[in-house]
């Protein structure tokens, strides 16, 4: 194997590299220059962001297991930005007394889960498939655990572990019984031999659709987020919601549109159900919730659910669409996190009514968390109000009339609670509001970034015209 070839994973490579750097720097650096760590793992992890926009080949390695596009390395690199925001909003937090002795722990945990999903994009068959997901889902729970004198932060470990184990074995079953229909786990092999007329086929499909819901926590496989989200440190919770998210929703459409696309009009009409339920009941849960980790939780599960609305089309704008969203979420979600893991540090406060009267002695933030949620919702000028309206023309274009109409209707229910906590913030009056504190400059240029790319990405055509071409020569 030459070279070359190796440069198809650079990606993956220069994150096992960066993670063997910091392993090292861990065994020879002592405990009382732990702190040195954190800059050395973002300066490494920022190379490795940079490289990942060279221009790449494209091709396949070990048989077709492995395969990278265009648009494969467009998904990586979304993701790629996307953690480098949390590594910059995370490295206050991270330097605590607490966490010092456990900074490579951290990393390490980041950067091996970031390959596993990495891997689970590129994967050509079902193996490299499973392989990328658990190598992806073992090192989160760990890190959903990281903080260990919070009870709540062990219950959300082990709840993810035993939700995991569960759907993975749903999942494996289902990849099993792909296997024994078609005698090939090669995407390209399976390909030409799925059929709606083979009941075992359809069983299998099924049952791998559930699995992968789960990590997407689509409805009915979303009981996990909330209480995993809630418990997670913050700088987790938002790596839960959006770069796993991402990389889930990803491999799920390249596999529902490459894969089983033959049997289409079966796993359009589960995806029409399954994007209803998921985009009503996560807004109709969100209305009731106070502390903002589960807010957020219940958010992005209704975000996923309008992210279904570009899978069912079935057409190259849909696919565009997705990953537009999918791109426009990282900041947006991010921005909203970014904000509430400054407060949970300075004050350890996670309420929203906590947050009455915060426009008043911390205004900037209370500007950013309103852009961020303004997003969301999907309100114009920002990115968030574009995602949306691609995401409902591919529906449209489909005939998918009233699908988009329950979303539309979902958006006014979703416009509310998104209004709850800017009201607190600028109308709420509060006897004891947060004080005003200054925040750490790396939290301050990942809230930049947040708001740039909200804003860039939403009023700049050639970021979707570029998804676009991309997803055209899939």
């Amino acid at each position: 194997m030459s070279i070359q070839s190796f440069l198809l994973m650079r990606h993956e490579l220069m994150l096992i590299i960066i993670a063997l750097i910091v392993l090292i720097a861990e065994i020879f650096t002592p405990d009382h220059k732990k702190g040195i760590i954190t800059p050395l793992a973002i300066i490494l992890f920022s190379i490795s962001l940079i490289v990942g926009f060279l221009p790449a080949i494209e091709g396949n390695l070990f048989g077709g297991m492995y395969n990278t596009s265009s648009l494969i390395v467009l998904m990586k690199n979304i993701l790629n930005i996307g953690v480098f925001i949390i590594l910059l909003q995370s490295n206050k937090w991270i330097n605590l007394l607490d966490n010092r002795i456990k900074i490579s722990e951290f990393y390490i945990l980041l950067f091996i889960t970031l390959t596993g999903m990495f891997y689970m994009i590129s994967s050509g068959d079902f193996l490299m498939f499973y392989i990328g997901l658990e190598t992806a889902t073992i090192p989160i729970a760990a890190l959903v655990a990281f903080d260990r004198y919070n009870n709540k932060s062990a219950e959300g470990g082990i709840k993810l572990i035993l939700s995991s184990a569960l759907s993975s074995g749903i999942l494996l079953f289902g990849i099993s019984l792909i296997f024994g229909t078609t005698g090939s786990i090669y995407f390209k092999d399976v390909v030409g031999m799925v059929s709606a007329n083979d009941s075992m086929m359809i069983l299998g499909f099924i049952f791998f659709i559930s699995g992968i819901s789960f990590k997407i926590s689509l409805v009915p496989f979303h009981l996990w987020a909330a209480d995993v989200y809630e418990g997670a440190p913050v700088s987790i919770t938002s790596y839960l919601s959006v770069i796993s998210k991402g990389a889930a929703v990803f491999i799920f459409m390249i596999v529902l549109y490459s894969v089983f696309n033959s049997i289409s009009d079966i796993w359009k009409n589960l995806i029409y159900v399954i994007a209803i339920a998921t985009i009503t009941i996560g807004n109709l849960f969100a209305l009731r919730q106070d502390n903002f980790k589960r807010y957020l939780a219940f958010s992005s599960i209704a975000q996923a659910g309008f992210i279904l609305l570009g899978l069912i089309s079935g057409t190259e704008l849909g696919m565009a669409s997705v990953v537009y969203y999918v791109l426009v979420y990282v900041f947006s979600n991010l921005a909203a996190f970014g904000v509430v893991s400054i407060i949970s540090f300075q004050t350890g406060k996670e309420n929203i009514s906590d947050y009455n009267g915060l426009y008043k002695t911390n205004p900037k933030l209370s500007l950013a968390l309103t852009l961020s949620l303004f997003s969301l919702a999907g309100i114009p000028p920002v990115a968030g109000f574009f995602g949306k309206f691609f995401l409902f023309t591919a529906a449209a274009e489909k005939g998918y009339y009233i699908l988009v109409l329950i979303a539309l209707l979902n958006t006014i229910i979703s416009l509310y609670y998104y209004l709850m906590p800017i009201k607190a913030m600028f109308i709420n009056k509060s006897d004891n509001p947060i004080q005003t504190f200054k925040t750490d400059i790396t939290s301050k240029i990942a809230l930049a970034i947040c708001l740039v790319g909200m804003v860039l990405v939403g009023f700049s055509s050639t970021f979707f015209e570029t998804i676009l071409k991309y997803c055209f020569g899939i």
